[in-house]
């Protein structure tokens, strides 16, 4: 089996698997065993595509064998490309992906009451981490637009799971905000193509280089809208809090650690290999500083812990687009290193707040309190994820903001330097964030919270994580299946590898982003040694 062969099959296993589920749809088991071998074997084909890209550079696919170019038009049918970034981006998700469906599994998520028929959720699932495969994947931008697409499809399904008014509400105003960016983003994908005519990313990387340059900011600043709404950068993000928190928390936590990370992605891509040059850059400083500031001050203003965390995502996306716009190599570096973190750390908090309510019936500040007494292992999960994304040392946090500010003073601008100011700020006030939801949650009396006695009463989390919705085992409150545990526990043990192995793994961000800086190696696998 070539390195070739390998290329699309995180797109085909969980696309197919897809198919396969749906159909068992009467016998939820089979559906169960299917979704998590073919996301185990995702992860596996991911890591393989991992030290092949690094081993050998970036790899190319052109799907049906239409590697030749038609004199002007570029290169015809579908490119699939792998390079240091992709692979990166393709492990982490699907690792992320399957610790997310083996919590959701072990939670019991259903998609609905006890009269519809458990079927939907997992094929819908598998469609999802199809789409985000096919988003990292694509080597053009109309590709890069259906790989969004799938994603948009199958979000609307597993964010209105449960079909609740509050729940519906939320999806339609996602699905809303999202067709917006879509729209955007197909108008920009017919004016590169006017101007080009190509959607080919590395012979978009030759050709834009002849577009004068006021065009070429044109077209990367409609891109720019668009992919800023889907990375959810200030002031393009005021829909995510709103949305994010009405959902199952599996589905809520694949949503904040992956789906605005896929914008980040196409923000990335669209910097360094179509408008590299700078001539937004102090623009998305900008967006950078405010995304970083204003996302946090919500966050203090929260007291549910999803709404809370919800805010701080979109904080922390700001670190990301810091690193993107100082445009050096220490600052992309940082960036893509602080993604994988994120992506891993993100996910794992809004796990543990499934947990939260399991444990306790609520994910308010006013109703919760004793839970450090009452759970230590619930503690202990908590706090690990909690201390990493407030940055505190050695943690991975810590390794990616100091490689930020440090690329932010190397760089040595004004505007950088408010940034690094602005990212020691955030990176304080998060910690303040995480240590009010631990005093308040874990430290002090339950029957010291507002509204503690509402919470002791409340049926635990069996089913879902809606608080309106009636649950039938009473039995379990307060248990927290090792179902859920042991995912929980996996990514937090990620997240620690992150830290314990920064070396390596940053070296490997360093490599990644001298890759992504020189387009060379991606314009030569795509294109042949002739262009």
């Amino acid at each position: 089996m070539t390195a070739q062969t390998l290329i699309p099959l995180p797109v085909l296993i969980p696309a197919i698997a897809a198919a396969i589920t749906l159909v068992a749809g009467r016998r939820p088991h089979l559906q169960r065993i299917i979704t998590q071998v073919a996301l185990t074997a995702v992860v596996g084909v991911c890591a393989a595509l991992l030290y092949l890209a690094d081993r050998d550079g970036t790899l190319a696919l052109h799907v049906g064998g239409w590697s030749q170019s038609v004199p002007g038009m570029g290169p015809l049918g579908i490119t699939l490309v792998v390079d240091r970034l992709t692979a990166l981006m393709l492990v982490v998700s699907s690792i992320v992906l399957l610790a997310v469906v083996v919590y959701a599994i072990g939670q019991g998520i259903r998609d609905g009451d006890e009269r519809q028929p458990v079927s939907i959720f997992l094929p819908t699932y598998l469609v999802l981490s199809a789409g985000v495969c096919t988003a990292f994947l694509a080597g053009d931008l109309f590709n890069l637009f259906v790989g969004f697409e799938v994603l948009l499809a199958a979000s609307f399904v597993l964010l209105t799971i449960g079909a609740s008014e509050e729940r519906v509400r939320a999806g339609i105003a996602y699905v809303m905000v999202s067709m917006v960016s879509s729209l955007i983003f197909l108008i920009g994908i017919a004016l590169v193509y006017a101007a080009t005519g190509t959607l080919n990313m590395a012979e978009l990387a030759v050709r834009l280089d002849d577009v004068p340059e006021g065009t070429r900011s044109a077209l990367f600043a409609v891109l720019l809208v668009a992919f800023g709404i889907k990375a959810a950068v200030f002031p393009l993000s005021t829909w995510l809090p709103d949305s994010y928190p009405t959902a199952p928390a599996p589905v809520t936590a694949v949503f904040a650690g992956l789906l605005t990370k896929v914008g980040v992605y196409a923000i990335i891509r669209a910097h360094s290999l179509l408008f590299p040059g700078g001539g937004l850059d102090a623009v998305l400083l900008v967006a950078g500083l405010l995304t970083m500031v204003i996302g946090i001050l919500g966050a203090i203003a929260q007291s549910d812990i999803k709404r809370l965390l919800s805010f701080t995502l979109v904080s922390h996306i700001g670190y990301m687009v810091f690193g993107i716009a100082l445009a050096n190599e220490l600052g992309m570096s940082g960036a893509i290193y602080y993604v994988a973190h994120h992506i891993v750390v993100q996910t794992t908090l809004f796990l543990v707040v499934g947990l939260i309510e399991r444990q306790a019936g609520a994910s308010t500040l006013q109703r919760l309190g004793g839970l450090a007494a009452a759970s230590p292992v619930l503690a202990f999960v908590f706090v690990v994820p909690a201390l990493n994304l407030g940055g505190i040392p050695p943690f991975s946090g810590f390794i990616g903001k100091v490689a930020l500010l440090e690329a932010g003073a190397e760089n040595g601008s004004a505007l950088a330097w408010t940034l690094v100011a602005g990212g020691v700020v955030t990176s304080l006030l998060t910690l303040y964030v995480v240590a009010r939801v631990w005093t308040k949650a874990f430290w002090r009396a339950r029957a010291d919270a507002p509204e503690g006695h509402l919470a002791a009463a409340a049926p635990a989390v069996l089913l879902d994580d809606s608080e309106d919705i009636e649950f039938a085992d009473r039995d379990n409150v307060g248990r927290m299946p090792v179902g859920m545990l042991v995912p929980t526990g996996a990514l937090i043990a990620v997240g620690l590898v992150l830290t314990v192995a920064a070396g390596p793994i940053f070296a490997y961000s360093e490599r990644s982003a001298a890759e992504v800086i020189d387009r060379g190696q991606y314009v030569t696998a795509v294109l042949g040694e002739s262009r």
